[in-house]
């Protein structure tokens, strides 16, 4: 069965731009819009295995990519980090604390 991987939603948001137009379409059909692969297929006039076909290239792409980048990794650590900051400032902890938090925020992002 062909299910959905979330994550590749997410990895087309940072490589999207690097995929073919056809393959960024197929994708973007098929996670942010939540179409059928058969719906898919009857709004690029191409079979439904060959927009699974495509699909899963594509994702194997973005997979590749986040592999050797990280950026979306990366992302979601300075995401974590900054909104534990936020939280700590709101909440009055103590600065060095919250200096540490920021420490390691700029950490996962270098």
């Amino acid at each position: 069965m062909f299910e959905k991987d979330l994550n590749v939603g997410f990895l087309l948001d940072f490589y999207g731009d690097v995929l073919t137009e056809r393959r960024r379409d197929a994708l973007d059909f098929y996670y942010n819009n939540d179409m059928s692969l058969s719906e898919i297929a009857e709004e690029m006039g191409i079979s439904r295995q060959g927009v699974r076909d495509l699909i899963k290239k594509a994702e194997e792409e973005l997979l590749f990519y986040e592999e050797k980048l990280g950026l979306a990794r990366k992302f979601k650590s300075a995401q974590h980090h900054a909104e534990r900051a936020l939280t700590m400032c709101e909440a009055g902890e103590d600065p060095k604390t919250i200096e540490d938090e920021i420490r390691l925020l700029l950490e996962s992002v270098g």
